[in-house]
């Protein structure tokens, strides 16, 4: 009587006590809830070449409670498992001892062939491990290998980790759902419910055409083995749209391996995972002179034909500024001063300006503040305001000097000049979903005439006796900056190190491609006309057949912008 009344008691303690969280208990152990990744949505170039997609895979689960159970040795169990699971054999043991119910994620997205091996493993003479069980899931795949890497950027457990897979990560992710599975004493499923709908990712289709991708790659690739820089890059935009067309960094990333590349350095300071185009702020140099030169032209203070006097070199504050050439006295045309690259024109278009003014228009074209493209990461750069001025400032940012910036504002400066004089946020993403991306509204930073008569003048940077004459393409309406700009450090110049950039567009008289080259610490040549300059000549030779932009008649085509003037106003 005695131990039936005991008996009675302790039903009595466990059906209502103990009976939630017995209840629980049991229903860990016979329903398993497992989330169901969605397919993350591919990203494609504008004709839609993948650049990243996924592919099927498997998640390898265990239960623990289950195979403890099953399995006396569980060493053993953990060495067969370790190398497929890409696991040590005592961080796999430790995950099988874990003593959590339910179950534990020994592997997030191995491969069919190599869940199908897991499943398959034999331990203690059984075909298969009791409590382990795969899950249909997927893998992130690069078809186009290192192509646009730092733009892409990386994925880790469905979860964008860098670049637009960071950026768009809720877009592409979609919405994982819940599948609830009923399983025996034998660890067999008996059930499977869908307690909550997967939501697949959205495809996101860029602005960039692979090909002309693959080609920039290609040519950057060739100036960091020529050149051995800290880094390089290039964009190509069509200034009629502001789409970004290509952008590439040297060196690139392998996707496949970001652990051994996504932290290692070139000549120990550039990582290799940033993306130059908006994580590299520098000084521009003389590609910069298109601000002061379109802001006097704007301001009436000059026109293409005004002659300034040159003196050998100017002397302010402790400082010397001189241009590349010695020289004597000259006189020079706003166009030769482009031509020739002259600082010291530049310092006085900057003086007839004054710092207002000048400041006034290197806000006005976004310096100071991202551009607003969606890449992650973007710089500002650094911009002082006037009341910050020193009184050298007047004698060094007019050519260039004692400013940042960032590639990807540079380019947002030629695009505008290119575009007529308006401002437009640089476009990558196209559409996302299939829904198009809107186009930003545009500003007008100068006018139409400024702009027309800016690009004529940089023409003859290409011509004869300009400084990229050697990147000139016979037949063909072409302008452009070369720049050549000294690192600062510790506070100081270098005599060493230098920033070389060529921007150029073409045709000149309405282009239909703006291209942009930057080269940081080139070794054996400083200059953006023999660095930056061929580079900029190789992509534009590639693209003005592919993209069908034809060479001007010969009785039409300017002559060579070897000596630029007025253009007749339409």
């Amino acid at each position: 009587m005695v131990l039936l009344l005991l008996g009675v008691l302790r039903a009595g303690y466990l059906g209502t006590v103990r009976s939630s969280a017995l209840r629980q208990a049991a229903t860990d152990q016979q329903v398993q809830t497992l989330p169901v990744p969605a397919l993350r949505g591919e990203i494609t170039d504008r004709n839609g070449v993948a650049y990243a997609i996924s592919e099927p895979a498997e998640a390898i689960y265990a239960d623990p409670m289950l195979i403890d159970k099953t399995y006396r040795n569980l060493t053993s169990v953990a060495t067969a498992l370790a190398p497929l699971v890409g696991r040590t054999t005592a961080s796999t043991l430790a995950l099988l001892r874990h003593p959590r119910l339910g179950y534990v994620e020994l592997a997030a997205d191995v491969s069919v062939a190599t869940a199908d091996r897991i499943m398959s493993l034999q331990v203690g003479g059984s075909v298969g491990i009791n409590g382990i069980w795969d899950v249909p899931t997927e893998r992130r795949v690069y078809p186009r290998g290192s192509e646009l890497a730092q733009v892409i950027g990386w994925v880790g457990g469905n979860k964008g980790l860098d670049g637009l897979e960071y950026e768009f990560n809720k877009q592409l992710a979609g919405r994982a759902g819940v599948r609830k599975t009923v399983i025996d004493a034998q660890g067999r499923a008996i059930a499977v419910t869908t307690a909550k709908a997967v939501v697949p990712g959205q495809n996101i289709r860029l602005t960039i055409s692979a090909p002309l991708e693959a080609e920039v790659q290609s040519v950057l690739d060739g100036v960091g083995a020529q050149y051995k820089p800290q880094g390089a890059t290039a964009i190509v935009t069509d200034p009629q749209t502001d789409q970004i067309l290509a952008l590439a960094n040297w060196p690139s990333l392998n996707l496949d391996h970001i652990p051994a590349t996504a932290l290692s350095s070139v000549h120990g300071r550039l990582p290799a995972a940033e993306d130059q185009a908006v994580d590299f702020s520098y000084e521009p140099g003389s590609t910069f002179k298109a601000v002061t030169v379109s802001g006097a032209l704007q301001d009436g203070l000059i026109t293409p034909s005004t002659v300034i006097r040159i003196p050998p070199y100017l002397q302010a504050y402790g400082h010397i500024v001189t241009d590349a050439e010695t020289h004597g006295w000259e006189n020079l045309s706003i166009a030769q001063i482009l031509k020739f690259s002259s600082n010291i024109g530049a310092v006085e278009i900057g003086k007839r300006l004054g710092p207002e003014r000048f400041g006034h228009w290197v806000s006005e074209y976004g310096f100071g503040r991202p551009t607003g493209v969606a890449l992650p990461g973007e710089q500002r750069g650094i911009v002082l305001q006037p009341s910050q001025y020193s009184g050298f400032s007047m004698y060094n940012l007019p050519f260039g000097q004692g400013i940042s910036v960032t590639p990807m504002q540079m380019i947002q400066l030629y695009d505008t000049v290119a575009d007529g004089g308006v401002l437009h946020t640089p476009q990558i993403i196209q559409s996302i979903g299939g829904h198009r991306v809107p186009e930003p509204k545009g500003r007008r930073i100068v006018s139409a005439k400024v702009a027309r008569e800016l690009r004529y003048m940089l023409r003859g940077v290409l011509a004869d006796g300009g400084t990229a004459s050697g990147a000139a393409i016979p037949g063909y309406d072409m302008a452009g900056k070369t720049g050549t700009a000294q690192v600062a450090v510790n506070g100081q110049y270098s005599a060493t190190k230098f920033v070389a950039s060529f921007v150029g567009m073409v045709p000149a008289s309405k282009p239909q491609l703006v291209v942009l080259v930057v080269v940081d610490d080139p070794q054996g040549s400083i200059y953006g006309g023999s660095v930056a300059a061929p580079a900029f000549q190789k992509i534009v030779g590639w693209a003005v057949p592919h993209f069908g932009i034809d060479p001007c008649p010969p009785k039409a085509c300017p002559a060579s912008a070897m000596h630029p003037a007025m253009p007749p106003t339409p």
